[in-house]
């Protein structure tokens, strides 16, 4: 076994402390990475809150993962001790229902299993997740990290960056195409980042007017303030695709009216609450809603190497594991850009 250290949560009132537990020894196709950083993820508050319902505890959340490779199974062929390495929301799944084989493991139909605040497959195994010293993980759900870029930066992509990444090529945004990021948090900023190197043309919606510079500076050729009667009215019918990212609890139909002909509004953002939906809202341009949760390995590994390659990273603060608690409390107030990243040295 592998003693690692970490911080976690041992009830939904209760604060994350220092927690110490095992890893398993490495089997023929574990690789054991030493974490160097991990991203701080709205879903990670919300499961150590129980938000969501089900919260499984002690919990040791985290699934944006950076690190090195310290030691592999003699099985493994895709990596070896030394090499950069990252783990994101998955760390397996069923491998042989159609979305596995399609390389969409999260879409899988027994249920991925996440990085924490799961049962691996096994049924009994509590996965725990990044904030902690090391991971122990099957190569097939570890993906390449490139040396070029700013690991403390990279590690949001693990689930920002993918989340973002994913439907926007699912839905083919490239060149011509109007897109509108709805919010400027974690998974907003990046999506905005992708959309504007896809060649879109992008602008901004929020509700704070605060947002424009840091919008501009990202990218963004347009700012929508939502709350701005006169401003959304221009904006009516004008958006090919919208990428919403709100965590907030909020109706749909505001900008379900700001959509075209045949326009879609991506929802990727988890309020707790069901979003209003005015079915006129929906017959009006043949709109229509859809949903997107990370993506496969195949496609998370794509997204990185296209960062790599277009120097795409997230804009993070960083802090030790220590104020992990604080940094929960500031992300609720959105005091952050764009991303809490732990540097999880402060645990060794």
């Amino acid at each position: 076994m592998l003693p690692t250290n970490a911080y976690a949560t041992h009830g939904p009132k209760e604060k994350l402390v220092p927690f110490s537990f095992d890893r398993r020894d490495p089997r023929p196709h574990d690789v054991v990475i030493e974490i160097m950083y991990c991203g701080v993820c709205h879903s990670d508050l919300h499961q150590a809150r129980d938000e969501w319902g089900g919260s499984i505890y002690p919990m040791v959340p985290g699934h944006e993962i950076v690190g090195r490779v310290t030691r592999v199974g003699q099985e493994v062929k895709k990596f070896k001790a030394g090499d950069l390495a990252g783990v994101g929301v998955l760390i397996d799944s069923c491998r042989k229902c159609k979305p596995c084989l399609d390389g969409l493991e999260n879409y899988c139909v027994e249920g991925m299993t996440g990085t924490y605040n799961a049962y691996e497959r096994d049924g009994k195994s509590l996965a725990q997740g990044g904030y902690s010293t090391q991971i122990v993980t099957d190569e097939n759900y570890v993906l390449h990290v490139s040396e070029k870029l700013d690991l403390k930066a990279v590690a949001p992509l693990l689930c920002a960056g993918i989340t973002t990444y994913s439907p926007l090529r699912y839905v083919g945004v490239g060149p011509g195409m109007k897109v509108g990021v709805i919010g400027l948090g974690g998974l907003g900023h990046m999506g905005l980042k992708f959309a504007v190197s896809f060649g879109a043309e992008v602008s901004l919606i929020t509700t704070s007017a605060s947002k424009e510079a840091d919008a501009r500076r990202l990218g963004a050729h347009h700012v929508v303030l939502s709350t701005d009667k006169a401003m959304m009215k221009k904006y009516d019918s004008y958006f090919d695709v919208l990428l919403n990212t709100l965590s907030a609890n909020h109706s749909y139909t505001t900008y379900l009216k700001l959509l075209g002909l045949n326009g879609t509004m991506i929802n990727v953002g988890l309020p707790t609450a069901a979003g209003e939906v005015q079915p006129f809202a929906l017959l009006k341009n043949r709109r229509s809603i859809m949903g997107s949760g990370v993506g496969g390995i195949k496609e998370t590994q794509e997204m990185l190497d296209y960062c790599a390659e277009k120097n795409i990273v997230a804009d993070v603060e960083v802090i030790p594991m220590q104020q992990i608690n604080e940094a929960y409390e500031r992300m609720l107030k959105s005091d952050v850009r764009y991303r809490f990243v732990i540097d999880l040295k402060s645990l060794k």
